[in-house]
């Protein structure tokens, strides 16, 4: 009797031990696909080679900007018609990254899935006030940490083209709403998720505050 036991209590282990292994290779497999797709469109949407930098230069502006002058525009002139959620709206170039990523307008994961995502609530790229840009930390902006202050963020859309300087770079909790209020001027705020390398939800975010320093129209 107590042989049979033995090998019964064997046997409960063994399948205990074999549901857990199944249990463990199912999520690491799931995890790793999880993974690798979210590589994968970060490599199809985010490549270097878009654009050569040195086509984006500062000293092309030193004429334009100033000390603290910045360019203004004359408010609802740009855009006649404002865009429909989800649509394409033009690029973001950064020059430094020789990047090109498309933007789309709204920040719901439809759009942050294509590319960079523009805040509905804010104004459209070269308009006076804060036009917000968000995007994925693992996908459009896995590299937006090596861009500072000093550099140039280029928004081209059917308007035309304008050129933003980063004069700040902040870090701030996630639920810090001072990233999208209103600016007396031209400003261009480009957010993501900080740390980088943190895995899962970030608790903070890293941002670009940029002023308008050309535009082209």
């Amino acid at each position: 009797m107590k042989r049979s036991n033995k090998r019964r209590s064997r046997r409960i282990r063994r399948l205990v031990l074999l549901s857990l292994s199944v249990v463990l290779i199912g999520f690491g497999l799931w995890f790793g696909s999880s993974n690798a797709y979210t590589f994968l469109k970060g490599y199809l949407l985010f490549k270097t080679g878009e654009v050569a930098a040195e086509d984006y230069k500062i000293q092309d502006f030193e004429e334009i900007h100033t000390g603290d002058q910045t360019i203004e525009q004359e408010p609802a002139t740009l855009y006649p018609e404002r865009p429909n959620q989800g649509e394409n709206i033009g690029d973001l170039i950064i020059p430094k990254l020789e990047a090109k990523l498309p933007i789309y307008h709204g920040t719901a994961e439809e759009e942050l899935e294509k590319g960079v995502g523009h805040f509905a609530g804010s104004v459209l790229p070269g308009e006076n006030d804060n036009s917000v840009l968000s995007g994925h930390r693992d996908t459009v902006f896995r590299k937006l940490g090596e861009v500072g202050i000093g550099d140039l963020l280029v928004v081209q859309t059917s308007a035309g083209e304008f050129t933003y300087k980063v004069k700040n770079v902040r870090i701030v909790d996630k639920d810090d709403r001072t990233v999208i209020v209103p600016k007396p001027k031209a400003v261009l705020t480009v957010t993501t998720c900080y740390p980088f390398d943190f895995i899962g939800a970030s608790p903070e975010r890293y941002v670009l505050v940029a002023d308008l320093i050309s535009s082209k129209q």
